[in-house]
């Protein structure tokens, strides 16, 4: 069935999660809907349900390019490469370098300087690419998912 809540808008990418879902519009506004999974998942910074699509204003000064809704967290990339993560830190998938779970978008200081052209959420663990061709992984290693060569 489709998506009022697009009509008049052209929709360039989406992702869909354990529990949420996610679409960029063409003026790289993101939008999030579903589960609001204690605050985790949709990046309004409340713990409310979304049944309709809902613009994650926290980006309204960015252009979003990419987006990828995990397991009970979220990851997105920025046109000036900045990227951000909210939702559920309890394995460090956030990136910040603790387990606190973010209500909001927080950028991941980590990746500053480098030039991320694609970012990817898991159940538990992200992931991310840079320009030059590196691969970056953090969050639960279990069954070696990290590629670290350890768990």
């Amino acid at each position: 069935k489709k998506v009022e809540a697009f009509a008049g808008q052209r929709v360039v990418a989406v992702s869909a999660g354990g529990d949420h879902s996610f679409a960029i519009t063409a003026d790289g506004a993101v939008w999030s809907w579903g589960g609001g999974g204690f605050g985790r998942l949709l990046g309004h910074g409340d713990e409310q349900n979304q049944l309709l699509p809902k613009k994650v204003e926290a980006f309204a000064e960015q252009r979003v390019v990419a987006v990828s809704a995990g397991g009970e967290h979220s990851i997105a990339l920025t046109a000036d490469d900045a990227v951000w993560s909210w939702g559920n830190g309890g394995y460090c998938q956030l990136g910040h370098g603790d387990q606190q779970n973010q209500l909001l978008p927080v950028k991941i200081e980590a990746l500053a300087g480098q030039r991320v052209v694609a970012v990817s959420a898991g159940l538990n663990h992200s992931i991310a690419i840079t320009a030059d061709g590196a691969f970056w992984s953090w969050g639960f290693g279990g069954g070696g998912k990290l590629g670290h060569g350890d768990q």
